[in-house]
């Protein structure tokens, strides 16, 4: 079928997208939605979206802290061992979280102009791409198990810990990169509820394995009634083990839902997957730059990581732990962010960019109000928070200045992420990527080194420089905003 004429020609996607005639009466799932369809109203379509993924990324980060909390009880040792390992695997994640904002851009634009079969032809188009990139990532992981550790400065006596928790997640790999970019895809076409089961049922299993493999079997007082809980006894080995394993069993359910939906968006084997070079080549233009910008924050991650690891291993505890504590408080700004971008790239697909102006405009202001409150409940319950995870009362001081120093930033931060989220939705990465380049390097690295490295000024100062650094990411955010032209009404 011949391309038909591209009405965002001057878009960041350029001319190479190819369109798809098809009804629009097709069957659509209760689940999924269109924003354009509900453009009357707008606050209950962008709560639609956004609390699935709010709920979903609240009990994620609920189990994260659990599984924290069980890390840490086992010693600073074993917070230290995970804590250093989480910097090379958040850039890793990020390779593949850059992908999916490529096919959730793409598929957001095709459903909003009801070109059903190019978003089953996506679908099919990502699993060939998560086989392509995951399963040399993984290996390369796996190799390198113990240097990443070394070169991020790690103790002599968590090397071996470390080793063993970066080997697990390794094997684990490929099945965690099927369910970040399934989970884009998904929310991509207004579908966030079937990922926010798939990733709650997810964190219990990992909670619920965390309990079984990270102690050993014990009587447990409840209640007045004593059991015995068995388990493997087998520390933060066992950690590793459940979160793979319950990564993995999800990963292939969401998987399995997208053969048996009964709609629209149900692919078959009978349809084939061979690569279509064409959209393939159009995702890599859109997640290239969203993979540079992963680069480059979570390379930043590791020079501030690796940095407070000269601060000692409380220092590397503290920081953990208070970076644990604001990402579950910031967790409506991340729903807020990420949910914009499909409102955007349904809005542009159906040719709606006075829609999608309304809809950036409306979730910032929402999203303000929002994490105004978080930030107050983060400031002054700072202490009682940091206790929560561990019992060492000279993590919990370092923490809990920590946890007030990040409070301040939560409406920069949340106004930040909804603009990038929204040139996200738009296809243009470019300058989210610039910007994460410019403030992550320019403002957050320069500060930490000047002030840790040549001053002596220690963790606090660390801290700060993250402040400034989204502080400026929220004003070059704004301006750059404001000088797009894909929101002017056609």
């Amino acid at each position: 079928m011949p391309p038909k004429e591209n009405p965002y020609s001057g878009m960041p996607l350029g001319n190479d997208i190819i369109y798809y005639k098809e009804k629009s009466d097709v069957k659509m799932n209760k689940s999924t939605i269109s924003v354009v369809d509900r453009s009357d109203h707008l606050l209950p379509t962008i709560l639609l979206l956004a609390w699935p993924i709010f709920l979903e990324q609240v009990l994620t980060s609920l189990a994260q802290s659990v599984d924290t909390a069980m890390v840490g009880s086992l010693g600073a040792n074993a917070t230290a061992a995970v804590a250093i390992s989480q910097s090379p695997n958040m850039l890793i994640n990020g390779i593949i979280m850059a992908l999916g904002i490529g096919f959730t851009s793409m598929v957001a634009r095709s459903v909003g102009a009801k070109e059903f079969e190019r978003v089953r032809l996506l679908i099919r188009q990502s699993l060939l791409t998560i086989a392509a990139v995951g399963l040399p990532l993984s290996l390369l992981c796996f190799l390198l198990a113990r240097q990443i550790p070394i070169w991020m400065g790690a103790a002599p006596d968590i090397l071996d810990t470390a080793e063993t928790y970066n080997r697990i997640l390794a094997l684990s790999l490929l099945f965690r990169s099927l369910l970040m970019v399934l989970t884009a895809i998904y929310r991509g076409f207004g579908d966030a509820k079937t990922p926010m089961i798939t990733n709650i049922c997810i964190n219990i299993a990992n909670v619920i394995g965390n309990f079984l493999l990270i102690y050993p079997t014990r009587t447990l007082t409840l209640l007045g009634l004593s059991f015995t809980m068995p388990g493997a006894g087998l520390g933060v080995t066992g950690a590793a083990i459940a979160t793979s394993l319950s990564a993995t069993l999800g990963s292939l359910a969401l998987l399995a839902n997208c053969f048996l939906r009964k709609d629209a968006f149900c692919i078959s084997i009978k349809d084939g997957f061979r690569p279509d070079w064409k959209e393939l080549s159009t995702v890599t233009r859109i997640s290239l730059p969203a993979m540079l910008e992963r680069f480059t924050m979570s390379g930043a991650s590791i020079v501030v990581m690796s940095t407070i690891a000269t601060l000692g291993t409380a220092a590397v505890a503290a920081n953990s732990l208070a970076g644990t504590a604001e990402s579950l408080s910031f967790m409506p700004g991340f729903a807020f962010g990420t949910s914009v971008t499909t409102l955007v790239g349904q809005s542009l697909g159906a040719n709606r960019e006075d829609l999608a102006k309304r809809y950036v405009s409306l979730t910032c202001r929402l999203g303000s109000v929002v994490m105004l409150f978080m930030s107050c409940v983060l400031f002054f319950g700072s202490r009682n928070i940091i206790s929560l995870f561990t019992p060492d009362l000279e993590v919990i001081e370092m923490g809990s200045i920590l946890i007030k120093i990040l409070a301040i930033i939560q409406i920069p931060q949340v106004i930040a992420m909804v603009y990038s989220g929204a040139l996200k939705g738009a296809g243009d990465t470019k300058s989210p990527f610039l910007i994460a380049l410019i403030s992550m390097w320019g403002v957050r690295i320069l500060g930490v080194v000047v002030t840790v490295r040549f001053l002596g000024l220690g963790i606090n100062a660390v801290c700060v420089s993250m402040c400034c650094d989204n502080v400026v990411r929220c004003i070059l955010f704004h301006l750059r905003y404001k000088k797009t032209n894909w929101s002017k009404t056609k």
